[in-house]
């Protein structure tokens, strides 16, 4: 009888750790989803909205100019930011406030994103910390799930101009 029960106690502990190991790889490699909060992504992702993050592009390295990503912030490593990424290595950036009289460029160096909230005037992005290792990248954001009436694939950058093709 104690042995039977041993035996179930193994093998439920068995199973639990095999679904666990699966899930883990699913959503560090695969994907997940993710809750938004904050502002600084306005009007593309509003506070509270739901989002699929996929995990392959990070790995593949196909992270594009436009993309919006998930990344570990460079100020709070316990945390995550949803930014879209601006330039990628070797592209100019502008790098000032859009009320900037006077812009200022510069080149995103090797290895690293320039990324920016689309909401422009609300944002703590590379305009204050500097280009972003690509290795902080987690995954980017295919489409939104909540809120139900905004379901699917997520606009284009209210801030196009900022991408510079020189």
């Amino acid at each position: 009888m104690l042995r039977n029960g041993l035996g179930k106690t193994f093998r439920f502990l068995g199973y639990t750790l095999q679904y666990g190991c699966i899930a883990h790889c699913a959503f560090e490699y695969l994907g997940g989803i993710v809750v938004c909060s904050g502002p600084s992504m306005e009007p593309t992702i509003q506070n509270s909205d739901i989002v699929f993050s996929e995990n392959l592009s990070r790995h593949f390295y196909y992270i594009r100019k436009g993309d919006i990503v998930i990344v570990k912030s460079p100020n709070d490593p316990k945390s995550n930011i949803c930014k879209r990424v601006i330039g990628l290595e070797g592209d100019k950036v502008c790098t000032s406030n859009p009320s900037d009289f006077l812009k200022n460029h510069s080149y995103v160096p090797k290895g690293h994103v320039w990324l920016e909230g689309d909401n422009l005037r609300n944002s703590t992005d590379s305009r204050c910390y500097g280009p972003v290792p690509y290795g902080l990248i987690r995954g980017r954001i295919c489409f939104k799930i909540w809120p139900l009436n905004d379901f699917g694939f997520l606009r284009a950058s209210p801030n196009g101009h900022r991408f510079l093709d020189d």
